[in-house]
């Protein structure tokens, strides 16, 4: 059976979304789990497996998954039926694993450090800077409603989430502002009951 570790409020919060989203809340173990927080709330629980006492993780049997963008492709390749993944063979596949694997190698990481008002020219020369991906995020939605076209997909939760947790103190463009209110004005979203 999936069983899924989260902490309400964190980054595990997408994930719970996506579950919900799928449809199948009732084919997963939902296990809550204490973490350390930036304001130096929580700790490591001993009831979490993820070997560096993070969320999200998702276990499989004796298979383990971390990293919200392969979880994010585990959950959605496992159950195509929810349509917010891209199998193999669909013609979109390659811009959907693009867009997860573009969000957690360079997004997040762009995002957090501007956040916190860090610069450096080697990260700027490797990852780039958060200017230049809200500028590949606008060139997208300008032409389309979702990353991927027409259809909302999990790499459009994925993406949109630093949007919902950061609020107003992430610069956006027009489209990249109305991409996350048509991203966040979802049913899952309201039921995770979370930011």
């Amino acid at each position: 059976m999936l069983t899924f570790y989260h902490a309400p409020n964190s980054r595990s919060t997408s994930v719970k979304q996506l579950i919900l989203e799928l449809g199948i809340s009732d084919q997963i173990e939902t296990i809550e789990v204490d973490i350390p927080r930036q304001d130096g709330s929580g700790a490591r629980d001993p009831a979490n497996p993820h070997p560096e006492g993070k969320v999200p993780y998702l276990t499989d049997g004796e298979d383990e998954i971390r990293e919200r963008a392969a979880i994010m492709l585990y959950l959605t390749d496992r159950f195509p039926a929810g349509g917010l993944g891209r199998p193999v063979g669909h013609p979109e596949r390659g811009r959907y694993l693009s867009w997860l694997i573009w969000y957690q190698g360079v997004f997040e990481p762009v995002t957090i450090l501007n956040w916190a008002g860090l610069k450096h020219p080697a990260v700027e020369a490797s990852l780039r800077d958060y200017d230049t991906a809200l500028a590949r995020l606008d060139e997208a939605l300008v032409k389309h409603p979702y990353l991927l076209g027409a259809e909302y997909s999990a790499a459009d939760l994925l993406c949109a989430a630093p949007f919902a947790w950061f609020g107003d103190n992430l610069p956006v463009t027009p489209a990249v502002k109305a991409w996350v209110a048509r991203s966040l004005d979802r049913e899952a979203v309201r039921q995770t009951g979370e930011r």
